[in-house]
């Protein structure tokens, strides 16, 4: 196949895989730890696309300007589950209890960053790239993880990217798979056949490095994307949700069926760190009950569906999943029935090893700010320092640039 038509193939497919950060000169740095074992536990990140509602999400209802602030949008105390005496969960959420039950659900409130931004585009590449509001940084914040602390060499990939064409934290410089239409990836892959062509040129060994790589890693995972069974760990038992969220998770299991053993560990030259999610859908200005409510059930849903089939794969305790989105929104409700832009809100974190509960700063709707919108509660890039730090025993200051308090949300 030509390098043009390749290229093609990949772009037709959403199909891309991205080289490390390892141009001549500039050779990757290993630390210290950055192993197989480092990266055995692995890191799910769902965005939650367009700024989840956090108040309507994690709701205060003991605070009587709740109330106030929502007199058409705000959810009927007898609908609420409530998790203590001030904070409960919105209806939809109910799939998420077991969780909590469980003791396997954190819920971080008030995040945020200072100086917030409200665009769309600018505040998810401040999460992206875990910069300041005032800096501006090309890579992802996990492709600077995986210079600084290379993933192992035998893995299929860094991550898979699934139902986005966004790379997101993995932009410019992370091995990452983008798998936007995963029926198109398996078909455009089996038309791929890896290029060999000796040239001085360094540019252009780069573009034929690019293609083997997406080769590999496409022959690699097909049979993942495709459901077929190999080696009998797969198709899962597991029930997954209808619909396009659903699927995407169907599709993440599968790609970890394929890339484990039976006792839940990447064989050799199968693993991936990261897979990320995409979850759209909540920028919700008009209409939102509507819509927020059926959006977290597909959220909790998945969720459940998501342990199940990890518990299936004996990876449950090694996997931390992360929610994440650009911004919150705004605490009083606007003449459509939505919500606007704010900052601070809450996610979730789960996994067979976190140490579930409330952490984070409750929203408090007395002390909003100048612009109606909750103050910082806590920095999100903690809970980056909280995945770099005591879940893969890297130098988190290295990587975001300065120190955050990594939460206190593992069991290791």
């Amino acid at each position: 196949m030509k390098r043009r038509d390749f290229l093609a193939t990949a772009a037709a497919s959403g199909a891309s895989l991205w080289r490390p950060l390892s141009f001549a000169g500039e050779p990757r740095r290993n630390a210290a730890g950055a192993s197989l074992r480092t990266y055995r536990n692995l890191l799910i990140l769902v965005e939650l696309k367009g700024g989840n509602d956090g108040l309507n999400t994690v709701i205060p209802y003991a605070d009587p300007a709740y109330r106030t602030l929502r007199k058409n949008i705000g959810i009927k105390r007898e609908q609420m589950i409530p998790l203590d005496d001030r904070t409960a969960l919105h209806p939809s959420l109910q799939t998420l209890m077991p969780l909590w039950q469980a003791k396997q659900l954190a819920i971080v409130q008030g995040l945020s960053y200072p100086q917030p931004n409200l665009s769309h585009f600018r505040s998810i590449e401040i999460w992206d790239t875990a910069s300041r509001s005032d800096e501006y940084l090309r890579e992802g914040w996990l492709t600077r993880a995986f210079a600084e602390a290379p993933v192992p060499s035998t893995f299929a990939a860094d991550g898979v990217v699934i139902g986005s064409a966004e790379m997101g934290p993995l932009a410019n410089g992370a091995r990452a798979i983008a798998l936007v239409n995963p029926t198109q990836f398996v078909r455009a892959s089996r038309l791929a056949t890896p290029v060999s062509l000796h040239e001085r040129n360094p540019e252009l060994e780069h573009i034929l490095d690019v293609e083997n790589d997406i080769v590999k890693a496409a022959d690699r995972l097909r049979p993942a994307v495709n459901g077929a069974a190999r080696d009998g760990q797969y198709p899962l038992k597991t029930a997954f949700a209808p619909g396009a969220f659903g699927t995407s998770i169907k599709t993440a299991m599968q790609v970890l069926a394929a890339c484990d053993t039976p006792q839940g560990r990447p064989k050799a030259g199968q693993g991936v760190a990261v897979i990320r999610l995409t979850l759209n859908g909540f920028d919700t200005h008009q209409n939102q009950p509507g819509q927020q409510a059926a959006l977290l059930k597909q959220l909790a849903d998945g969720f459940a569906s998501m342990r199940s089939a990890l518990i299936e794969l004996g990876r449950w305790d090694n996997t931390l999943v992360v929610t994440y989105a650009e911004f919150g929104r705004r605490p009083r409700e606007n003449e459509s029935n939505g919500t606007d832009h704010g900052t601070a809100a809450p996610h979730f974190v789960t996994g067979g090893l976190v140490r579930g509960g409330l952490y984070g700063a409750a929203p408090d709707l007395a002390r909003l700010d100048g612009n109606g919108n909750l103050p910082v509660g806590v920095d999100f890039r903690q809970i980056y320092a909280t995945v770099l730090g005591p879940w893969w025993g890297l130098d988190a200051s290295s990587v975001l640039g300065q120190r955050f308090e990594p939460l206190p949300l593992l069991r290791v």
